[in-house]
């Protein structure tokens, strides 16, 4: 007897290979493919699939939910868009492995992407930060080793280079998180204290994560060189340095024309034989934290040392020029608030930089540096900067696979945390024919997979873990918008998690089956 039984859908396996019709089974948390008759067997549940879809779960390739798995363990953005399985750590912004001293600032410093954890709830090893994941979520993550924890806690938020020692003791931290489960090494170069490194530092860190199997995953440096392909060069010379595969992480530039260029990096690097990758969200928009357009000397010496000094008048005239767009575009009225932490200014979500600096009839540096120091750095925005034509010539490269970037703080959040999987669905497949059904199941799917490894996940064939997603082809869509972008996809009706139903009919079961899924 088997436990569920979706019967006679179309099968997507997650591979590239053409549809076929018929049913999967799933005993424990194993599925086994049945391509002829199912009437005959016998199973505690059977699901009709005759109008679905049925394929791998959607493996997440970039979000930001640390925290809020934690606090939010339904998972309600990620689950119901058929997310089974999500990374952590990304962009070099999390908290495994450091320092209790180092958690403490982290904590501080990231709230406004992360968000917080529960009360009382501290870790400071990559084995005991994945612990509080197993069993205690609706999907399963993996984890990579972040720079700023890794360096927070060797150096502090110093803005100069390692010593010798330094290094070494990052790169043992490094080793350490790769042993504990980490897939690999990521980070954040537009960000403090990930700013401060230079690239010797990032391929020395890089190699002791290769060593242990793992690979390279990089938030480019977008102020590097020419800043437009300049900062993705340097992410395959790190490769290149370090022995590590690089996988890029929200590969995009809002400059028109610029697609075909990036795409063409990549296959030079590909053809020279190095293993590169990237991730992509379909939506032209960015979304970060609020400090980030900061200048990067005035992060120095951590978040406490960063309020002090956006308090103090001298240091705001240093700064009236620095405090401007980061991707194109002339304005800050692209620049919208996603999340402010406290009620006090909580009705500024929805709108702009520009309207708070005109409210506040002052200059743009003061709004900024009041709001921060009100909210205790807690504050994100969405940018609207992005180029469409350059995210369809990106996504349309067999080396592209899905990652949503998510951030689930906030009432106003980039429609890509609720809608991207089904964005791509409905509108690149359905919508444009950008590429076929099975080209996009395989970027949500199996070549992820492949680029962590997993060798059970991913796919559909007999004896591969149960995580699923049934979707009807035709309904699927995303009803996030810029305006209202808290709505939860339509069509997609199934959801399995490591053989559990989390999503049953349309409705949250309140089942956690995730796993914390380890490298080795």
């Amino acid at each position: 007897m088997v436990d569920l039984l979706f019967t006679n859908g179309s099968i997507i396996d997650g591979t590239g290979a053409p549809a076929y019709r018929g049913s999967v089974a799933v005993t424990g948390d194993a599925v086994q493919v049945i391509a002829g008759d199912a009437s005959a067997i016998d199973a505690g549940r059977v699901v009709d699939a005759s109008r679905y879809v049925i394929c791998p779960g959607f493996i997440d390739m970039h979000s930001h939910s640390d925290l809020k798995l934690l606090t939010e363990p339904e998972h309600d953005a990620k689950i119901r868009q058929g997310v089974t399985t999500e990374g952590l750590g990304m962009d070099g912004l999390s908290y495994a492995p450091t320092t209790p001293r180092a958690l403490e600032q982290l904590l501080v410093y990231l709230a406004a992407v992360n968000g917080t954890p529960p009360d009382g709830v501290r870790w400071s090893s990559v084995a005991d930060f994945l612990a509080l994941f197993d069993g205690n979520s609706a999907c399963n993550v993996f984890h990579f080793v972040p720079h700023s924890a890794i360096r927070v806690a060797v150096m502090g938020w110093s803005s100069r280079l390692p010593t010798d020692s330094e290094l070494t003791q990052m790169q043992d931290l490094t080793r350490q998180g790769m042993r504990d489960g980490a897939f690999g090494f990521t980070t954040g170069l537009t960000y403090a204290p990930g700013a401060y490194s230079d690239t010797d530092e990032l391929a020395s860190i890089a190699s002791a994560a290769a060593e242990e199997g793992g690979f390279y995953c990089t938030h480019a440096r977008y102020t590097l060189g020419d800043r437009l392909l300049d900062p993705f060069r340097e992410a395959v010379e790190i490769g290149r340095r370090s022995g590590a595969p690089v996988h890029i992480s929200h590969y995009h530039s809002p400059v028109a024309g610029l697609g075909a260029q990036m795409t063409g990096l990549v296959d030079d690097a590909r053809n020279r034989g190095q293993d590169v990758t990237f991730d992509q969200y379909p939506y032209p928009a960015a979304s970060t934290i609020l400090h980030s357009l900061l200048p990067y000397w005035v992060h120095a010496g951590g978040p406490q040392a960063l309020l002090n000094r956006i308090a103090d008048q001298q240091v705001r005239e240093l700064m009236v020029r620095a405090v401007e767009p980061q991707w194109g575009g002339q304005t800050l009225d692209n620049y919208i608030f996603a999340h402010i932490a406290s009620d006090k200014n909580k009705e500024w979500e929805g709108r702009s930089l520009e309207e708070l600096a005109q409210n506040r009839g002052g200059r743009m540096v003061d709004a900024v540096c009041d709001l921060l120091m009100e909210e205790d750095l807690q504050v994100a925005f969405v940018a609207r900067t992005g180029n469409l034509e350059n995210i369809r010539e990106i996504a349309s490269h067999p080396a592209q696979m899905i990652g949503t970037d998510a951030i689930l703080t906030g009432g106003r959040p980039n429609p890509r945390t609720y809608g991207t999987y089904p964005y791509v669905l409905s509108q690149f497949v359905r919508g444009e024919g950008l590429f076929s059904l099975e080209q996009a199941v395989r970027k949500m799917t199996g070549a992820p997979a492949r680029r962590l490894g997993l060798t059970d996940r991913g796919v559909i064939r007999d004896g591969a873990k149960a995580d699923l997603v049934l979707f009807d082809p035709q309904t699927v869509d995303t009803l996030a918008t810029f305006e209202d972008p808290t709505q939860f996809p339509v069509g997609i009706d199934y959801v399995a998690v490591n053989g559990s139903l989390v999503i049953d009919n349309g409705e949250h079961t309140g089942a956690r089956p995730g796993r914390a899924l380890r490298s080795q």
